[in-house]
C-alpha cells in the first residue's frame, strides 16, 4: 500500500462512499498504528472499543492494549486491565462481547513457571488460551485458563469465536505436519470437544490466524501458497451446506502485498476486514537528501516496515458468494 492509497481511502470516507476492496485504510495512524508492531484487533459489539497487541520488532515483549473511540478519534491506548505482566497477545472478542480470549505464557497455576516451548532447536515463550469475562460493573474479571485439549503443546495462536461458542485457532499439534494449521474446538453440553483440523487445502503450507464469521459462513486466515505475494497472505474459504470448507481463495486487490499479512479479523460492520500488514512506504532512489531529523521521523513512522493494523472492505467478495448483510 502506498501513500496515494491512503489519500484515496480518506477521500472515499469524506465523500461517504464505501471503498472497494482495493482501497485499504491504515487504522488510526500515529495512535494505534505506529512505528512499533501492532496486530490482532478485537472490537466490542458497538465498535467503540478495540483491543490489540503491541510489540517490539523482535516480538519478545507482547502486551495487549485498549483504545476507545471518542467522537471520531481513537484515544491514546492503555494497557488492558488483564495484561502488562506476561507475554500476552492476540485478543479475540466473543460476538456478544461478554468474553475476551487471548493467548499468554503466564503460569497455568499461581506461582508456577511461565510456559515455554522448543521448536527447531530454539526456545520461545509458550502460549495457552485464556479468557476474561465481563462483570456486572462492565469491567473484566480475572483471567481464566481454558482447560482441555485446546492447550496441548503450548502452541496456541489467534483464537476466533463463533456465535455458537465454537473456538477456531491455529496451532502446531501432532497432526499439523511441519507447519501450523487451523483447528476448531466445538462447544458441547459438556465443554469443548477435541479440536479438529480444518481442511483448508495444502497441509504442506502454513495455515494460521483464523478469523471466523460469527455465523461460520466464511473464514479468513493467513497462509502461503503458489499465489502468495509475500511471506504470508490473506485467504478466504466458504462453508458449504455439507459443512465442508471450499478451496481457499486469495483475496483480491491491495489486501495482500509483498510484505507480511496476517491476523485477519472480520469487523463489526458487514464486509469489514481488519488485518496486520508490514507493507511500507519505501523511498524512491535517489531520494531527497535526508537530514537527521527527516531520517529519524521516517524511520519512526507507521509505514517503516513494522506491522500495522489496516481496514479493508470485502463486502463485494462476500456478496459474490451469496452472503448478504
Amino acid at each position: 500500500m502506498r501513500t496515494n492509497s491512503i489519500i484515496l481511502s480518506i477521500c472515499f470516507a469524506l465523500a461517504g462512499i464505501t471503498a472497494p476492496v482495493s482501497a485499504g485504510e491504515l487504522f488510526a495512524p500515529g495512535v494505534i498504528s505506529t512505528g512499533l508492531q501492532e496486530t490482532s484487533s478485537a472490537f466490542s459489539p458497538d465498535g467503540h472499543t478495540v483491543y490489540f497487541m503491541r510489540s517490539d520488532f523482535s516480538e519478545k515483549d507482547d502486551t495487549i492494549l485498549v483504545s476507545y473511540l471518542k467522537g471520531s478519534q481513537w484515544s491514546v491506548p492503555e494497557v488492558a486491565s488483564f495484561s502488562g505482566q506476561w507475554h500476552d497477545s492476540e485478543p479475540a472478542m466473543s460476538p456478544d462481547g461478554k468474553r475476551l480470549y487471548f493467548v499468554s505464557n503466564r503460569p497455568v497455576t499461581p506461582g508456577g513457571e511461565s510456559l515455554t516451548v522448543e521448536m527447531m532447536g530454539q526456545r520461545y515463550p509458550g502460549t495457552n488460551l485464556w479468557y476474561v469475562e465481563q462483570q456486572a460493573n462492565g469491567n473484566w474479571g480475572e483471567p481464566v485458563h481454558v482447560d482441555g485439549a485446546m492447550n496441548d503443546g503450548n502452541q496456541v495462536y489467534n483464537p476466533s469465536i463463533a456465535a455458537n461458542g465454537n473456538i477456531y485457532f491455529s496451532a502446531h499439534r501432532p497432526d499439523s505436519g511441519k507447519f501450523y494449521q487451523v483447528y476448531v474446538a466445538r462447544r458441547t453440553a459438556n465443554g469443548y470437544a477435541t479440536p479438529e483440523r480444518l481442511d483448508l487445502g495444502d497441509a504442506d503450507q502454513n495455515r494460521m490466524d483464523p478469523g471466523v464469521d460469527p455465523q461460520e459462513r466464511y473464514i479468513v486466515f493467513a497462509g502461503s501458497g503458489p499465489d502468495s505475494l509475500g511471506s504470508a497472505d490473506i485467504y478466504i474459504s466458504f462453508r458449504g451446506p455439507d459443512g465442508k470448507w471450499s478451496k481457499p481463495e486469495h483475496l483480491p486487490g491491495d489486501i495482500n502485498s509483498p510484505g507480511l499479512e496476517n491476523a485477519p479479523t472480520p469487523g463489526r460492520a458487514f464486509g469489514e476486514l481488519y488485518l496486520s500488514s508490514s507493507r511500507s512506504d519505501a523511498p524512491q532512489y535517489p531520494k531527497v537528501r535526508d537530514t537527521l531529523l527527516t531520517l529519524q521521523h521516517r524511520l519512526a513512522s507507521a509505514l517503516n516496515g513494522s506491522r500495522n493494523l489496516w481496514r479493508f472492505d470485502i463486502s463485494e467478495v462476500l456478496r459474490s458468494h451469496g452472503i448478504a448483510q
